[in-house]
């Protein structure tokens, strides 16, 4: 596994952490994501691109002829 990547199969036992607080209308703002794996490998999750193979396919958007929004 290089630096910034994420392995390809998450194993059993791995702990997957969200830390967060309220913001100030009190809904709820989510400060940082890390997973824990079971050899204790910690990996953060916060604000990072990641080396991950691209989708084999993109979805295409088909615009529909005859309609108006």
């Amino acid at each position: 596994m290089g630096g910034n990547s994420l392995p390809k199969h998450i194993p059993d036992g791995t702990r997957y952490i969200i830390e967060g607080r309220p913001d100030k209308s009190g809904k709820m703002q989510i400060v940082s994501r890390q997973l824990i794996l079971p050899n204790g490998q910690e990996i953060d999750l916060t604000g990072k691109s990641f080396d991950r193979p691209r989708a084999a396919t993109r979805i295409k958007r088909v615009k529909r002829k005859g309609r108006t929004r």
